[in-house]
């Protein structure tokens, strides 16, 4: 999930350098990968309709302190909540995770006992749902920039996947799937893609019958995606994360941008008409100037349809499988009716084109249920429009 606004940048670096690229790195990526039983089609069918669990493996401070958020980890989210999402209709979960607070030795990549005995648990329990659960690697953005943009902070980042892909190498590769880096961003698209296909060679040297989640630079956007070439594996499914238009899903999120942040009861589908009546109101240049544009975009399930298609026809172009890991609306100010018809055009027009997807997210903010005095309550709205309930 994207903690600040993303606008597709005017990218001057060539996209046949980082294909290149891809392709040279790649070829260090054992041959062995590509002859495996089961590859990423059929494993794709597992990641039709999932959530994100979010906020609590990740985005949580509790995690650094002396106990390492073991009371919250107990707590926040339950085996009731993974029934709960199973007998919704879910088939999958995106399980956020920072990695800084299972490492005990960045260099080495040692992780900690204690935090991967609590990780594993959880992920038993997720699984024996029948659940499939995405192990996305989800850090803090200091850590995520050094990872990709240091020389010592990439050996570490391999070091960290040596360990932690050789620790599940004994899981179910049919229920646990490894996605290299939640959203990479702010390094340049030629260094992430021999980083990413490093990853994605350590990974198959401890597990080699695993698939993996890959995704372009860009806060794994749609344009990041199309600019680089599959990696020589056949169990590797490629992902984007789709909140266009920001002026709708993240409307008043004090994250997204100082333009968004005072945006109020936006409407969806965008007019130039339906906006007009909100803009007197907002003294915010910056604001305004980003309403109007986005009245005057008509942003539809027809031009949800178009955008996503650039990603559809890349993959459909190079005969890989395509997953939505991210999309979803900030629930604070979103008219209700509103939100729930933009999540139902995003969900129909990922599934008319084949592609399967997670929703951002289970409880948090963006939420498909709400939780308040031990009690869990769905979204029905929310739930019709994603196609699932009880």
């Amino acid at each position: 999930m994207r903690f600040r606004s993303f606008k597709a940048k005017d990218r001057q670096r060539s996209a046949g350098r980082v294909a290149a690229a891809l392709i040279t790195v790649c070829l260090a990526v054992s041959g062995a990968a590509r002859a495996q039983v089961v590859g990423a089609f059929e494993r794709a069918q597992h990641l039709k309709r999932g959530i994100n669990l979010s906020m609590w493996y990740a985005q949580d401070h509790d995690l650094y302190n002396a106990t390492g958020g073991a009371e919250r980890l107990a707590s926040y989210t339950t085996p009731k909540d993974f029934k709960l999402v199973h007998d919704l209709g879910f088939d999958h979960v995106r399980l956020s995770i920072d990695p800084q607070p299972l490492i005990a030795d960045p260099v080495s990549g040692t992780l900690r006992p204690e935090a991967m005995a609590r990780l594993d648990e959880t992920v038993k329990q997720i699984t024996a749902t029948g659940l499939v659960v995405v192990l996305d690697i989800h850090p803090e953005t200091p850590w995520k920039h050094a990872v990709t943009m240091t020389g010592d902070g990439t050996k570490q980042f391999f070091a960290f996947w040596k360990s932690f892909a050789q620790h599940y190498a004994g899981s179910d590769p049919e229920h646990v799937y490894f996605e290299v880096l939640n959203e990479p961003e702010g390094v340049d698209p030629y260094r992430w893609a021999g980083e990413e296909a490093r990853v994605v060679a350590i990974i198959r040297a401890q597990a080699p019958r695993h698939t993996i989640i890959a995704t372009g630079e860009g806060w794994g956007g749609i344009d990041g995606l199309v600019e680089i070439e599959p990696m020589r594996d056949d169990n590797i499914i490629y992902s984007f994360h789709d909140y266009e238009p920001m002026e709708f899903t993240h409307q008043g999120a004090n994250w997204a941008g100082d333009a968004l942040k005072p945006l109020r009861a936006v409407p969806y589908p965008s007019t130039s008409e339906n906006v007009a009546p909100l803009l007197p109101a907002l003294s915010d240049d910056a604001a305004k100037k980003a309403l109007a544009w986005y009245g005057q975009q008509h942003w539809d399930a027809a031009r949800m349809e178009q955008r996503i298609g650039l990603a559809v026809a890349w993959a459909k172009q190079r005969h890989v499988p395509l997953w939505c890991g991210e999309f979803g609306v900030y629930r604070e100010y979103a008219p209700a009716a509103d939100r729930d018809r933009w999540i139902t055009d995003m969900r129909t027009t990922l599934e008319h084109d084949g592609v399967g997807w997670s929703m951002w997210d289970y409880q948090a903010s963006f939420g498909a249920v709400t939780k308040k005095d031990g009690v869990t309550t769905v979204d029905e709205g929310v739930a019709k429009a994603l196609g699932v309930g009880r």
